[in-house]
C-alpha cells in the first residue's frame, strides 16, 4: 500500500513513466463519440496486414509479397476510412508512424490526399517513405513494419506495412479493418458539430479548461456546459484584469543598493521587517501570480500573459527587484490579446527588457548585440527559415538560415542610443535615487548610430535599407530618425513570413500540444497572418484559433504523442484548483506562497525566475531516447521526478501543507476533500470516487488498467477511513504518468 510513508522506489516507479512515455496506445477501442471519431486504416480481408497501392501511376491496391520490404524514399497509397475533412484541411493533418523490428519509431511524411476509386467513404493517403524525424535507418536485411495513422490527435488501428524474413513484432494490439468492414461502417466522421461544442462533451470541456486555464473547476465546468466555449471565450477577451480583490503590487522603486533600513534584520520602528522581501526579491510578484491563478476570473489572459513571458523572457535572477518585473508582465498581459506588433514595439523599448539583454547599454562606439540577436532568435523569426505550417525549408540538404551574424550586427545599430528614462519632465514614473523601470526607454541622441544600415530581405518585404542620417544636427531630428529606424526595423521583422508559424506554434505548445501536426500551425499560422478583417498579429484572434481547432479540441485523443507534459507551474495550480483550495484554516484563500516549498522549486520552475533567456525549457527539446518532441520533458529528471511525487506527498497526506501565521505565509495553503470522502463513505468499493476523479483530474481517460491497479491499493484503506481512502486514491491518480500529461 502507498501512502505518506510511500517508499523512495515506489514513487520513482510511479513518476517516472511520465519521463519515458506520454500515455500508452489506445487502440481497438472501437468507434467513441461523434466529438471523437477514430479513423481507420485498411486492412487486407481479414489480416492486419495494410492494404497498400503502390505508386506506379495506377492506384491500385495490391498485396506486397511477403519478402517485399520499404525502400527509402519510394510512395505508397494508405486508405482510411471515418474520416471527414475540414474545408482548408489536407495531408499535413495527417501522421503515419511506423515501427521497425529494430524498435526505432519513424515518422512518414503524408504528400497527398485525394478520394479513393474503392469508395465514395474513403480516403486515399499519398505516403512518403522518408523519416520526418531524420532517423532513417532501416536495416538492409528484410524485417517486419507495424504502424498507425493520426489525426486530430486520434489514432487509427495499428497493422502491418510489410513483413520479412527478419525479426517479427508483437502482434499485440493489431486490429484488422478490411475494405468489406470499411463499406458497411457506421461511423461518425463527421466530427462535432462546432455549435454544440462546450455544451454536449464534458471531456472536451475538461480538457479545454487545462488548455486555456490554469485547471479545471467543477464550477467552470458547469458554466461551460450552459454558456459553451466560443461565449465564455468571449467573456474572457473582455474581462478585468487582474481581478479587483487581486490587485498588481505596487511595491514603490528602490535604489539599487538596498539601504541600511531595509536589509531584513532592521529594528527601526514603523518600517517593516518585510521591506528587503518585498522589493528586491520576486515574493509580491510570485505570490500575486499565484493567488490570480488559483482564484482569478480572467483566466486566460492570465494564461497566455504566462505563455507569452515564457516566450519573451526576462528573469528575476538579473532583474533586481519585483516591481521591475511587475511593469514587465503588466505589458505581456495587456497585450496578450492585443496585437504582436504593438508586443514587439513595447517590449523593445521596456526597461526591464533593456536591462535584462543589455540594449539600455548598447551606443554607437560600444554596441551590444544581445537584444538584437535574441529579437530575432527568440522573438520573432527564429534560426531557419520556414513553411507556413513551420516545417525547416532546407537549402542544399540543410536548415537555411534566417538571418546572418552581419544581419545581427546591422539590427544592434539600430537599437543603439535608448537609455532609462531619467528626466522629470518627461518621466512620470521618476524616483530620486532609483532607476526608473517603469517608463519607456528614452532615446539618448549622442548614443545613437546614424551611419546606413541593412534590414532582412524577403519575399514581400517593403524595406530593407536604412540610409544613413544627413540632417541629424540636433536633437529633434536624431530623435525622429532614430525612431523611424526602428518601426522600420520592426516593420521588417514583423512582416517576415516567418513570424506567424513561428509565434503559433510556440502558443500552441504552450496551451494545447508539444508537436502540433503542420496542419494545427499552418492553420493558426493564417490566422496570425489575416485574421478575417486584414490584420495581421490579432493575438485575440490567434489564441481563439488555437483553442478552437480541431485538433485541441474533442472529448478525446488517442494519439501516443498528443499532449504536454504538465510544465510544475500548470501542475500545481491544477492540483489545488480540483481540490477547492484554501488557507490553513477552512474559510481563508490561499496567500499564494508556494515557492518557499522545496517541493514546488526542486521541480525545476521557479516563476519569474528562468535560469536563461531560453526559458525554463526549450521549444525544440526532444525527450531522450525517443523521437519525440516535448519541450516540458527537459525539466523532467531523476530528481525533479521525485519532487513531483514529493509535492503530492505533501498536499494530499499533510494539513495544512504549507501552515499559516507566519510572515512569508499568512493563510498557508492547504486542498480540501470534504466532497471526496462523502463520496467514498457513500460507496465502500471505490468505484464512485475514482469516477470523480476520472472527471475531475483526467477528463474521462483514465485507462482500465490504470483503474483496475489502483482500486484495490484504495480499498485496503478500511472503508471507515474516508479521508484515507480519498488522500490514497488522489495521491496515486496526481502521481500518475496519465494524469501528469495533459491530453
Amino acid at each position: 500500500m502507498l501512502s505518506s510513508s510511500s517508499s523512495f522506489s515506489a514513487k520513482l516507479t510511479l513518476i517516472t513513466v511520465a519521463a519515458l512515455f506520454l500515455c500508452s496506445t489506445a487502440f481497438g477501442q472501437g468507434d467513441p463519440d461523434p466529438n471523437s471519431p477514430t479513423p481507420y486504416l485498411i486492412t487486407l480481408d481479414t489480416s492486419a496486414e495494410a492494404r497498400i497501392g503502390l505508386d506506379d501511376g495506377v492506384r491500385t491496391p495490391r498485396a506486397r509479397g511477403v519478402e517485399r520490404v520499404f525502400t527509402r524514399g519510394s510512395m505508397i497509397v494508405l486508405y482510411v476510412a471515418n474520416v471527414r475533412l475540414a474545408d482548408g484541411e489536407g495531408p499535413k493533418a495527417f501522421r503515419v508512424y511506423a515501427e521497425a523490428s529494430g524498435g526505432r519509431l519513424y515518422r512518414f511524411p503524408v504528400e497527398d490526399i485525394s478520394s479513393s476509386d474503392l469508395s465514395r467513404n474513403l480516403l486515399a493517403l499519398k505516403v512518403r517513405l522518408d523519416d520526418e524525424l531524420r532517423f532513417w535507418e532501416l536495416p538492409d536485411a528484410e524485417t517486419e513494419i507495424q504502424g498507425y495513422l493520426t489525426w486530430r490527435g486520434l489514432s487509427s488501428n495499428k497493422v502491418i506495412f510489410a513483413r520479412g524474413s527478419g525479426t517479427s513484432l508483437e502482434s499485440a494490439g493489431l486490429e484488422p479493418f478490411p475494405l468489406g468492414k470499411a463499406l458497411s461502417f457506421k461511423g461518425s466522421a463527421s466530427g462535432a458539430n462546432p455549435e454544440y461544442i462546450g455544451y454536449r462533451w464534458s471531456g472536451d470541456r475538461m480538457r479545454f479548461m487545462k488548455q486555456a486555464t490554469f485547471g479545471p473547476t467543477m464550477e467552470l465546468d458547469s458554466r461551460l456546459r450552459r454558456i459553451g466555449l466560443r461565449t465564455w471565450l468571449a467573456e474572457q477577451f473582455e474581462a478585468p484584469y487582474p481581478s479587483a480583490a487581486n490587485p498588481y503590487p505596487n511595491q514603490p522603486l528602490k535604489p539599487a543598493n538596498a539601504p541600511s533600513d531595509c536589509d531584513g534584520n532592521q529594528t527601526v520602528p514603523d518600517v517593516p521587517v518585510t521591506c528587503f522581501r518585498d522589493t528586491y526579491t520576486m515574493y509580491p510578484l510570485q505570490t500575486w501570480f499565484f493567488r490570480e491563478a488559483l482564484y482569478g476570473d480572467a483566466q486566460l489572459r492570465h494564461k497566455v500573459a504566462w505563455a507569452l513571458s515564457q516566450i519573451w523572457v526576462t528573469s528575476g535572477v538579473d532583474i533586481q527587484q519585483s516591481r521591475h518585473m511587475v511593469e514587465y508582465h503588466k505589458v505581456l498581459s495587456q497585450n496578450a490579446f492585443g496585437n504582436y506588433r504593438d508586443l514587439m514595439y513595447q517590449m523593445t523599448l521596456h526597461p526591464t527588457m533593456g536591462e535584462y539583454l543589455d540594449m539600455v547599454r548598447s551606443t554607437r562606439n560600444s554596441p551590444n548585440e544581445n537584444y538584437a540577436r535574441e529579437l530575432m532568435q527568440l522573438f520573432s523569426v527564429g534560426l531557419f527559415k520556414l513553411n507556413q505550417n513551420g516545417t525547416i525549408i532546407y537549402e542544399n540538404g540543410e536548415p537555411a538560415p534566417t538571418y546572418t551574424q552581419e544581419d545581427v550586427n546591422n539590427l544592434t545599430k539600430v537599437l543603439t542610443g535608448w537609455t532609462f528614462c531619467n528626466q522629470a519632465a518627461t518621466c512620470p514614473n521618476l524616483v530620486s535615487g532609483a532607476v526608473n523601470h517603469i517608463d519607456p526607454m528614452r532615446l539618448n541622441t549622442n548614443n545613437h548610430d546614424l551611419t546606413a544600415k541593412t534590414l532582412l530581405a524577403y519575399q514581400g518585404s517593403t524595406t530593407t535599407n536604412i540610409a544613413a542620417c544627413t540632417n541629424c544636427t540636433n536633437a529633434t531630428n536624431t530623435t525622429t530618425y532614430a525612431f523611424n529606424s526602428l518601426n522600420q526595423a520592426i516593420d521588417n521583422l514583423f512582416y517576415h513570413p516567418n513570424v506567424g508559424p513561428f509565434v503559433s506554434k510556440l502558443l500552441i505548445q504552450h496551451l494545447v500540444t508539444s508537436d502540433p501536426t503542420p496542419q494545427y500551425v499552418s492553420d493558426v499560422a493564417a490566422i496570425f497572418n489575416n485574421n478575417g478583417a486584414g490584420v495581421r498579429g490579432d493575438l485575440r484572434s490567434v489564441v481563439r484559433a488555437v483553442l478552437l481547432h480541431p485538433e485541441a479540441r474533442g472529448d478525446r485523443k488517442t494519439d501516443p504523442n498528443y499532449g504536454k507534459l504538465m510544465e510544475p507551474v500548470q501542475l500545481t495550480t491544477s492540483f489545488l484548483r480540483a481540490f477547492n483550495v484554501r488557507g490553513a484554516v477552512a474559510g481563508t484563500l490561499s496567500d499564494g506562497f508556494l515557492t518557499g516549498r522545496a517541493e514546488f522549486t526542486g521541480m525545476g520552475q521557479n516563476p519569474f525566475r528562468s535560469p536563461t533567456v531560453f526559458n525554463y525549457y526549450p521549444p525544440d527539446f526532444v525527450v531522450p531516447g525517443t523521437s519525440l518532441l516535448g519541450p516540458e520533458f527537459a525539466l523532467m529528471t531523476t530528481g525533479t521526478s521525485i519532487q513531483r511525487a514529493n509535492f503530492s506527498n505533501r498536499f494530499v497526506f499533510t494539513a495544512p501543507a504549507i501552515a499559516g501565521g507566519t510572515t512569508d505565509a499568512p493563510n498557508g495553503t492547504a486542498v480540501d476533500f470534504s466532497d471526496l470522502q462523502a463520496l467514498s463513505t457513500a460507496d465502500p468499493t471505490g468505484n464512485l470516487l475514482l469516477d470523480e476523479l476520472n472527471k475531475r483530474l483526467m477528463q474521462y481517460t483514465m485507462s482500465e488498467q490504470m483503474r483496475n491497479t489502483i482500486r484495490p491499493v484504495v480499498t485496503t484503506v478500511n472503508a471507515t477511513d474516508s479521508l484515507g481512502r480519498v488522500r490514497q486514491a488522489v495521491y496515486l491518480v496526481t502521481t500518475s504518468s496519465q494524469y501528469q500529461v495533459q491530453r
